[in-house]
């Protein structure tokens, strides 16, 4: 698989991690997942590993060389770390000077410092579409409705905005409504963003009666691809739905669709469009 010999899976929380834990186990191919604690989840504990805390850097390391993995994939949720206060082993103190070096200048330059580390150490870093091709979203309908043209403007509007805020390393996500922004993603992320918009009156959404507006995701400008790329689960639908949101459109080829069957099934349920747009589609800043 891929061209390597054995994937080490460096895994933080959320549900991505075990679909690729669980998509390695039943093709059969060589892996190794280096939980992250405590935010990996815990269903990773029925796979081979091993779990450290998150400064325990070169013991993680350690622990994929003994497992003779020679590429990584970095995957799942872990907050910003204070590198200041945070607790960390021999080999974590080696790469700290790169990260402080890296951390002012957002989370994009963080990650890369992170991926140059673990390159210096003799692993082959890929992503998690790599690894698992049908993770990444097509282009087109991919659920039983259709944007209306309505929701095409929000979608070439939000996508427009989320590029500009991409190249300030700000977030991936933002949902438009009748040509009015209501949210961008931060630092909160997009099950939070969401919750702000459900917030708002229906004057400025729609509602599970008249569904207006759209959810757009997409990869920063700025972004190394090989690790946290957008990803719509589930939860995503779900919170989207919640939102009173007409539908969820993203990049195609830059987006992750999380247990691709389940979030169309659930948009179908929800009455929402699930749509893969493309960059000339959108027209770019």
């Amino acid at each position: 698989m891929g061209g390597w010999r054995k994937l080490g899976l460096i895994a933080g929380g959320g549900d991505l991690p075990v679909a690729l834990a669980e998509h390695c186990a039943e093709t059969g191919a060589p892996y190794f997942v280096a939980r992250i604690a405590p935010y990996a989840n815990a269903a990773l504990e029925a796979h081979p590993g091993a779990i450290h805390g998150l400064g325990a850097m070169g013991a993680r390391i350690q622990a994929l060389r003994e497992a003779d993995c020679d590429a990584i994939v970095l995957l799942g949720q872990v907050p910003r770390p204070d590198l200041r206060t945070l607790e960390f082993d021999a080999g974590g103190l080696a790469m700290v000077p790169a990260l402080l070096a890296a951390a002012p200048q957002g989370d994009d330059a963080l990650l890369r410092a992170l991926l140059l580390e673990h390159e210096k150490a003799g692993f082959r870093v890929v992503g998690a579409e790599t690894a698992m091709a049908d993770l990444l979203a097509p282009p087109g309908v991919l659920s039983a409705l259709s944007p209306t043209a309505r929701d095409a403007a929000d979608m070439s509007k939000a996508a427009k905005i989320a590029s500009a805020i991409g190249a300030f390393d700000i977030g991936q996500s933002v949902v438009v409504c009748d040509g009015l922004p209501l949210a961008v993603e931060a630092q909160e992320g997009t099950d939070a963003m969401l919750r702000r918009v459900r917030e708002l009156p229906d004057t400025v959404r729609g509602n599970a009666t008249k569904r207006r507006g759209v959810l757009v995701k997409r990869p920063k400008s700025i972004q190394e691809r090989r690790v946290d790329l957008p990803v719509v689960g589930a939860r995503t639908i779900e919170g989207a739905a919640a939102a009173g949101l007409a539908g969820v459109a993203v990049e195609a080829g830059g987006a992750l669709l999380l247990r691709r069957a389940e979030i169309v099934a659930a948009a179908n349920r929800a009455g929402l469009f699930l749509y893969g747009f493309t960059r000339a589609e959108v027209g770019e800043l």
